[in-house]
């Protein structure tokens, strides 16, 4: 028989989050969870607190699959109810373990639906918190955050202090996804101080890795690095490979990307001012790109170990954005094609969208190239099958982010349809709070610049084609179209003005008082005495 002093043991130290203690319970209660005979009374009961345990991260989720081997359907029906409930707990965290939400909220709402009948609510509060894991999962971040909210209440009502504190974690994580920073990161702090002098090393794990994924919102990437570091140092408290120690890789491959992006640009920048760029600049970018490209190699190692398709998808795109970045665009798409069939055989539409959204990039920058194999139309076809699947989700961001590159796509020179991208880059800007320190509130703004460019060159040369000149007279239609034209041959030709007048067969003078009159002045990379 399993006693009731064990039971109540493994309760309270997982509710006050005694985490050392209750691995030591489960180490050397071992043979009553993993029998070599029949199972004892007590046993499922045993076999539930034992799935909340692996969810903490003691062991693996195998331990729970084979307890539950000694309970077969057929036996269950005659069990006590509060038996039946932790056994359909176990269930739960199996499903969960392997990423099938359907399943998981099957169970979890059924153990819900008789609640009111358990003598122990701590199962219920519990329920509601797995029950909003699920739906964050899922993108339903709305129903996932009243779930987190009542399983808190419950926690609460029955003291238990230090729980409701890790379920407060992720309503700090659904009200970030909502726009409410500075909510959120108050709730991170609170919890963390609850939590203050205990070991649950996952829970703190997932604290500073929220920390770091407010900071990267932000702008601060350094900062973000630093909490990222520190979350995979809690996570290998608790297992070398956990799981959360790739999605933290993961993140900071991200950020790694976007410091590698700045000095790129930095570069280049020193590439068209004819400036010498310093060695270290260079160093900085590759330091940047090869470390991200190694978080990922390691993250993706351990999501396929531990058969995580989401995440493996998510390393998948961000190798792809490493690569398009690189210039590799067929490895980029390799990738990006992976992300979105193992999205699709999950019918997972937020890592269906995110691929898509990389396709879609990919097509644009072919077409920036000239790649023979550019399709403009596969671009916008990628772009708006991913605003169909951001609007399956609650995830605003990620919706935002398709209609930019649906927006980003009807800019280009191909559709040359300002109309459409004003109304993409509307309908993205609607999902937003505005915030200059976003990267992709960033994104936005350079749309809008396109959009407000290309709109005004294609409203003048239509109205143009309609003989609706005002009361302007030839030379000065003559004088704006050059306005228009030169600046662009001026940039295709490598921004030389000699180049320009050559071709164009005008003088230099002229192609520089026209650059000068648009773009306030020639640009430093050329001075006039070179033409």
């Amino acid at each position: 028989m399993v006693s009731s002093e064990l039971l109540d043991a493994l309760r309270n130290t997982l509710i006050e989050r005694q985490i050392s203690l209750g691995f030591k319970l489960l180490d050397e209660s071992e043979p009553l969870w993993n029998p070599t005979g029949p199972r004892k009374a007590g046993a499922a009961v045993l076999t539930g607190w034992l799935a909340q345990w692996v969810d903490i991260g003691y062991g693996d989720p195998s331990l729970v699959r084979q307890a539950l081997t000694f309970f077969p359907a057929s036996s269950r029906s005659r069990l006590p109810l509060i038996d039946y409930a932790h056994l359909r707990i176990a269930d739960a965290s199996v499903a969960m373990s392997g990423e099938d939400w359907d399943e998981a909220l099957r169970h979890l709402e059924f153990v819900l639906a008789i609640g009111s009948e358990l003598e122990d609510r701590t199962l219920v509060a519990v329920a509601h918190y797995w029950i909003a894991r699920t739906l964050r999962q899922r993108g339903e971040y709305e129903q996932a955050l009243s779930h987190e909210i009542e399983g808190e209440e419950v926690a609460e009502r029955l003291g238990h202090g230090r729980m409701a504190a890790v379920m407060r974690v992720l309503r700090s994580w659904l009200l970030f996804q909502r726009g409410r920073n500075r909510d959120a990161w108050a709730m991170l702090e609170q919890a963390e101080s609850a939590l203050a002098g205990t070991d649950d090393h996952g829970v703190l794990g997932n604290i500073h890795s929220a920390y770091g994924r407010m900071l990267r919102r932000q702008g601060r990437y350094e900062q973000a690095i630093g909490c990222f570091e520190k979350s995979i140092e809690e996570y290998r408290a608790v297992r070398p490979r956990h799981r959360n120690v790739a999605r933290s890789l993961a993140n900071m491959a991200y950020v790694k990307r976007v410091l590698a992006l700045q000095w790129r640009r930095k570069i280049d920048a020193d590439a068209a001012g004819r400036r010498k760029t310093a060695a270290v600049d260079r160093e900085r970018f590759a330091q940047y790109r090869n470390e991200a490209l190694e978080h990922l190699r390691e993250a993706g190692e351990i999501y396929t170990e531990l058969n995580l398709y989401h995440g493996a998808g998510t390393v998948r795109v961000n190798t792809g954005l490493l690569h398009l970045d690189g210039g590799d665009l067929d490895l980029a798409a390799q990738e990006a094609e992976a992300a979105y069939q193992l999205g699709r055989e999950k019918s997972d539409h937020i890592l269906m969208a995110r691929a898509r959204i990389l396709q879609c990039t990919i097509e644009n920058a072919k077409l920036e190239e000239e790649v023979e194999r550019a399709s403009p139309h596969a671009a916008l076809d990628f772009a708006n099958e991913a605003v169909e699947l951001g609007k399956h989700t609650e995830n605003a961001r990620l919706l935002a982010r398709a209609h930019l590159q649906r927006g980003l796509t009807l800019a280009g020179d191909f559709y040359a349809s300002p109309d459409g991208a004003r109304e993409s880059f509307d309908e993205a800007t609607a999902l937003l709070r505005p915030d200059q320190n976003d990267p992709l509130w960033q994104d936005l703004q350079e749309l809008r610049a396109k959009i407000v460019h290309g709109g005004a060159v294609d409203a003048r040369l239509r109205a143009w084609s309609e003989g609706d000149v005002g009361n302007k007279s030839f030379q000065q239609i003559t004088e704006e179209f050059a306005a228009v034209v030169i600046p662009k041959v001026w940039e295709k030709e490598d921004r030389k003005v000699s180049r320009v007048a050559k071709k164009l067969k005008i003088s230099p003078k002229k192609v520089r008082r026209l650059l000068a009159k648009t773009k306030g002045a020639i640009t430093r990379t050329e001075s006039p005495s070179r033409a």
